[in-house]
This record gives structure tokens, C-alpha cells and sequence, in this order.
């Protein structure tokens, strides 16, 4: 049977919004994450390396998980989520808040998150069409942390490159303390000259940004990005730091 491909896959499926899930072990891939968009160089977002994280006390954007969410996330409890990739540096600070709350810090929320590596790729899927590179095996840049009494957790991994169709990424899934999804969304990058998205494509082992798609152009993000827009601060050589508030209906 001849391998179906991430264009192919995409064009079977509809953008609509993933399901909520029952529990956070039975994740599955429900849309697809990549379209078949190809690079687009459209204009770029701010020109610093800081953007948005939030606006007003509403439900952050709920966008798709798929098609490589992580499929066992109850085993990858860990703040260190960089195993044996390579890149530069980035630390991911999440906090969570409840807008049934006042948007008042989420304590106990479950929350995961799962990105690809500097070349594009995500572990525990691949040998096919839709990414040839094989990492079934092995479970990087993947993991789960409960959230403390300021609703924050905090993950050391990598800064993450880039896929044809796709602008930088980092995707999250919220569940409450009884396993019950609250949210799935997605982390953008701000995007200009001085970004740290430019920053790093241009460094070693890195890609460049030939190709790259803008978030105005993203099939994800192409609908805004005001309340997924992350702020992020550092350099190529300390690295990088993410922070980004997600909002969900608790």
C-alpha cells in the first residue's frame, strides 16, 4: 500500500477542533497539525523578541493536537524534557488560570506539552510518509508536570524548529486534577527580525528560515494568534526563555 503523506493525510481531514478527551491516556490524533501549506517567507509578526500572552479572561484558543500527540503522557511526568536532542537552550513557563475563577491561578491542572526537535521531527512516530525520519522508540521533548499554587509549571528542553506548513510550535494539553481534558492548544512564537525564532533558525544545526511559515499564514494560527502568542526573552548563546499564560474553563 503506497505510504500516505503529510499533504495527503491533511487534505483527508478537517480543521475543525479536537475533541475534548475523557483521560489523559487515551490522547489520540484527531485533526491534523501540518497542512500541506507550503513555506510561505509573508510578512513576520513583531519585530522584537517578545509578544502577547494573553488578553482579557477568556478561553485560550483551542486548536488541534494532532497528528503527534503523545501517546502514553501519564509515563512522561518530568520537567526535563530534552533526553538526547540538540539545540539551543529554552525554558518553557506555563501558568494556568481558571476564567470560572476570575482567571484566579489553577493549582493541581495536569498539563503536558510535546514539540518537534531543531530538524522538525517528533519522537515515538515517524518511518513514513508523513515524517520518514523513525523515532517510534524513543519519547523526547515530551512531558507532564502538575501545577503548583500560582498555577506555573516550568520545562527545560530545546528550542524547537520548524515543518513545512507549520510556524514554530509548541503544543499543550490542560486537564484538571481527575484526568478530564480542559483544553488543547498551541504556543506561537513572536516572529520578526530581531525574534528569537530568527535568531536560532540561523544558528548551528538549525535550518535558516527558507520555507518558513509565517504564523499569518499558518493553518493553525492564520485566525490570530492574540491569545497564543507566548513572550520570549534570551539569546542564542544563554539561551532562551518561554512564558506564556493559558486560560481554560475549570
Amino acid at each position: 500500500m503506497k505510504t500516505m503523506n503529510r499533504k495527503g493525510f491533511l487534505k483527508s481531514l478537517s480543521l475543525a477542533g479536537v475533541t475534548a478527551l475523557a483521560a489523559p491516556i487515551l490522547i489520540h490524533c484527531g485533526h491534523d497539525d501540518d497542512d500541506a501549506t507550503t513555506g510561505s517567507s509573508g510578512t513576520s509578526g513583531s519585530s522584537s523578541g517578545s509578544g502577547s500572552s494573553a488578553t482579557g479572561c477568556s478561553v485560550t484558543n483551542s486548536e488541534t493536537e494532532g497528528p503527534f500527540p503523545t501517546k502514553s503522557p501519564s509515563s512522561l511526568v518530568q520537567s526535563n524534557i530534552v533526553s538526547d536532542r540538540t539545540g539551543v537552550p529554552l525554558t518553557i513557563g506555563i501558568t494556568v488560570q481558571n476564567v470560572n475563577a476570575g482567571c484566579a491561578a489553577l493549582q493541581g491542572a495536569i498539563v503536558d506539552i510535546w514539540h518537534c526537535d531543531k530538524d522538525g521531527n517528533y519522537s515515538e512516530y515517524g518511518g513514513s510518509g508523513m515524517q520518514p525520519a523513525n523515532y517510534t522508540s524513543v519519547h523526547f521533548l515530551r512531558g507532564r508536570q502538575i501545577t503548583d499554587t500560582g498555577g506555573k509549571v516550568n520545562f527545560t528542553s530545546v528550542f524547537p524548529g520548524w515543518y513545512n506548513g507549520r510556524a514554530t510550535h509548541i503544543h499543550v494539553h490542560v486537564y484538571n486534577t481527575s484526568g478530564q481534558s480542559l483544553l488543547a492548544t498551541q504556543i506561537a512564537f513572536p516572529e520578526g527580525t530581531d525574534s528569537a525564532v530568527v535568531q536560532v533558525a540561523a544558528s548551528t544545526g538549525y535550518k535558516g528560515m527558507n520555507g518558513y511559515t509565517y504564523n499569518a499564514n499558518d493553518n493553525v494560527f492564520s485566525d490570530g494568534t492574540s491569545n497564543e502568542m507566548s513572550v520570549v526573552s534570551g539569546s542564542v548563546s544563554g539561551g532562551f526563555s518561554l512564558s506564556h499564560t493559558i486560560k481554560v474553563p475549570a
